[in-house]
């Protein structure tokens, strides 16, 4: 199914800021999207979610009461299939990478365009995963940074799988998706169709209980697959 044509998914939005949610309201409904909430902090969120049910969050970081990384691990515990959007002003924010390792499904700056804001929440709501390119970008260089310093107790949580039950060419397709690759890419630089692409992606979803690409990037660093400071333009692949 298309994302961009599919049902329109139920959306909260959640941000302290009154203007910034009746701007993504108007823009959404404007788009086919079905707004049925919002929320002014991460407590309210929690609670709205439990009561309406949305298929996305679109969820601000900075919030007062309950920040916004606390609200998604708690809307993500008690609500498994909802989708959870990170919004932030900053693409340098010390959340970026607790927030996917805790199940949301990618971020936003909050400048996103119209088009884009509504292409990212009906995307989500297929079950794929987004990133801001400049968050991509930071994200991998603040794993780099803390990894292997963190204070015990203190670390960032990590997702623990067992990469051997994964055949070899799905070792192969963790390792481009964590260097952002996309599933045209990965069928080109395999010489694969897309659609034995997308089994072999599926598969690993399966095999490692992982949500959707967001995870697969924090686990293919995690593990080891993909070292800091490599890229897709740094990809070599073995054919």
């Amino acid at each position: 199914m298309n994302p961009l044509t599919g049902p329109a998914p139920r959306v909260v939005i959640a941000d302290d800021q009154e203007l910034v949610r009746t701007g993504f309201r108007l823009i959404l409904t404007a788009r086919g999207v079905n707004v049925v909430g919002e929320a002014a902090d991460g407590a309210e969120a929690v609670r709205a979610v439990r009561r309406l049910r949305p298929d996305v969050v679109l969820m601000d970081i900075r919030m007062p009461t309950m920040d916004g990384l606390e609200a998604a691990r708690r809307v993500l515990a008690q609500t498994p299939t909802c989708r959870v959007i990170m919004l932030t002003t900053f693409d340098l924010d010390s959340y970026v990478y607790a927030a996917l390792a805790a199940g949301a499904s990618g971020f936003l700056l909050k400048d996103v365009t119209p088009a884009h804001l509504a292409a990212a929440v009906r995307l989500v709501d297929t079950g794929d995963a987004l990133l801001a390119p400049s968050i991509t970008r930071r994200l991998v260089e603040r794993y780099a940074s803390t990894a292997g310093r963190t204070a015990p107790g203190s670390a960032i949580p990590a997702v623990h799988r067992d990469l051997a039950v994964l055949t070899p060419r799905e070792r192969e397709v963790l390792t481009l998706m964590g260097r952002g690759l996309s599933n045209t890419e990965l069928a080109r630089a395999l010489t694969l169709s897309e659609a034995t692409v997308k089994t072999h992606v599926a598969r690993i979803f399966a095999k490692l209980t992982l949500r959707d690409r967001a995870q697969a990037v924090v686990l293919a660093y995690e593990t080891g697959l993909v070292a800091p400071g490599e890229s897709a333009r740094s990809a070599d692949v073995d054919r």
